[in-house]
């Protein structure tokens, strides 16, 4: 998983003991990104990935890997993602970034795809920028010594860049079309699912009970986040939270499968309810 808010519920099930009331013993290892950790999934490393639909669905429709979504993690919420430059950019608006250097986490993923409908408004297209790699803790130094001129930033991350670099903020990612937008889900290889459903099933449960937990009081989220990220108290106390979804909306990801196709990350329509598991949308 990825050292984010959205995977809180994760850390509150273990703590909580309800991994451990389904028979279940969870190890957790954070990762860079969803594309980058896809093949430790295939391989049988990790069993459960947390990744960005994008990336899930890229693998799914390629052939990579034959994948089963079992659990939702987040819907964006305002503030959650934010595109940020330093304090003294020229950049003040999104139609100043034609020719400027966007750091994301991980390329032709949800981060490059959501930019890139952030951009279709203000008549500029993916090709306009230039993207380019960075993980989300270095990304604010990125910024601050010119290797980008715009960066991605989620929360914390966004929080501690304005704070110790005065970064500003260009816009919400999450906006517009693209409000309440599914963020990442929880993947099993389709081998999985098929050789184990009792312990898929379990994991639902337990994900669902600590979602309902977070959802219901987001200072048991704060305290969670302390155990696996590298967010302060005071940091934690002031993030803006919420979007947890104790299911899969079919409707919503296929938002993103549409979007993918549209701009040309996927050649032709996918159905996203042909890598539901069972359990997964309730």
């Amino acid at each position: 998983m990825l050292p984010l808010p959205e995977v809180a519920p994760i850390q509150l099930a273990i703590d909580k003991g309800y991994f451990a009331a389904e028979g279940l013993k969870v190890q957790t290892e954070l990762i860079s990104g969803g594309a980058a950790a896809m093949p430790d999934l295939v391989s049988g490393k990790i069993d459960v990935l947390h990744s960005n639909y994008v990336s899930a669905l890229l693998a799914s429709a390629s052939g990579t890997v034959k994948i089963k979504v079992v659990g939702d993690a987040y819907a964006a919420q305002p503030g959650n993602f934010l595109l940020m430059t330093k304090k003294d950019s020229p950049i003040t608006e999104i139609a100043d970034l034609r020719g400027r250097t966007i750091g994301v986490n991980t390329l032709n993923n949800i981060s490059t795809l959501s930019v890139s409908a952030l951009l279709k408004p203000a008549g500029l297209r993916p090709e306009d920028v230039k993207f380019v790699e960075r993980p989300f803790p270095e990304m604010a130094g990125a910024l601050e010594s010119g290797q980008v001129d715009v960066a991605l930033l989620p929360e914390p991350f966004h929080q501690a860049a304005a704070k110790t670099l005065g970064a500003i903020t260009l816009s919400d990612l999450f906006t517009g079309t693209l409000a309440d937008f599914p963020i990442a889900g929880y993947l099993v290889t389709e081998s999985f699912a098929q050789q184990n459903p009792k312990a898929v099933a379990a994991f639902q449960r337990a994900l669902r009970k600590a979602t309902e937990l977070a959802r219901s009081d987001l200072a048991e989220v704060t305290a969670a986040l302390q155990k696996y990220t590298k967010i302060d108290q005071e940091t934690a106390s002031t993030m803006k939270l919420g979007g947890f979804s104790t299911a899969v909306d079919p409707a919503r990801v296929q938002r993103v499968a549409d979007l993918m196709l549209e701009f040309g990350y996927l050649k032709q329509k996918f159905d996203v309810s042909t890598i539901l598991a069972g359990g997964a949308s309730g």
